[in-house]
């Protein structure tokens, strides 16, 4: 049976449309302004970005689990001396370590011979990768590493349980660096330490992509607004900064 259209019934149909577009509309804009307010603005993406700023640098887009083979590359640690930046890393025998954004347990299972009285979580947030550390602990046996499924703003780990955080070529990608760095602060044990390995943005020559790296200056302004201060920066790997960092108190 085909309905008439009156005019009073167009009207009510459009109003109706108008309302619940302004209303979505009205929601998207006042999420964004909640995050504006948490210290994020947007833009348009740039190439590799997800559009969202902060504190004058857009956050870069996260890694996915088809770039595992690039992580387990068998010319990483002639590129990057992974062992060297190991060998700094001040680890004791007790240490406890969270390998952030983990990956494939490049650095985690590394780690583990330097601590073997200590712990190795190894945190990252996409569920495939989650797996894959599970089944390499398993197929390696290794009894000091725990997996630790991260969220978007956590690391889901005990306050004051770290003697090191670290981040290898992750801060970049992470959606909520504030909330994050927040969660960092408060798992860290009183003189725990922050390290950042990240590809120096200063060397326009590298061929790493240009949201994927971080300078020193950046890292400083984000890290101090968090209650971190810069403990030490060396400069002995080829194409990354090494930047450490301890609580600065608040």
């Amino acid at each position: 049976m085909k309905l008439p259209v009156t005019t009073a019934f167009v009207t009510w149909l459009y109003g109706s449309l108008l309302v619940l577009g302004l209303g979505i509309g009205n929601a998207c804009q006042a999420q964004k302004e909640e995050v504006a307010d948490q210290g994020y603005t947007f833009k348009a993406p740039a190439p590799g970005g997800t559009g969202k700023v902060y504190m004058g640098r857009e956050i870069a887009g996260i890694m996915s689990t088809a770039g595992a083979d690039w992580l387990e590359r068998n010319t990483r640690q002639k590129e990057e001396n992974v062992a060297l930046a190991l060998k700094h890393m001040q680890l004791t025998p007790q240490s406890v370590v969270a390998d952030i954004g983990a990956g494939t347990g490049y650095y985690t299972f590394r780690i583990t011979d330097k601590v073997p009285d200590g712990k190795v979580y190894a945190v990252e947030v996409q569920d495939a990768f989650v797996k894959a550390l599970q089944d390499r602990k398993k197929k390696l046996g290794i009894m000091n590493v725990e997996v630790v499924k991260g969220g978007r703003k956590t690391i889901n780990l005990p306050d004051a349980s770290l003697d090191l955080a670290l981040m290898v070529d992750v801060y970049h990608e992470l959606e909520y660096p504030q909330e994050m760095l927040q969660a960092i602060y408060k798992a860290l044990k009183p003189g725990g330490k922050l390290l950042l390995l990240e590809y120096r943005a200063e060397n326009p020559a590298l061929r790493i992509k240009k949201l994927h790296r971080m300078s020193v200056e950046q890292a400083n302004k984000e890290l101090q607004a968090n209650g971190f201060r810069l403990y030490k920066k060396e400069d002995f790997l080829p194409i990354q900064h090494f930047l450490l960092y301890e609580k600065a108190g608040k």
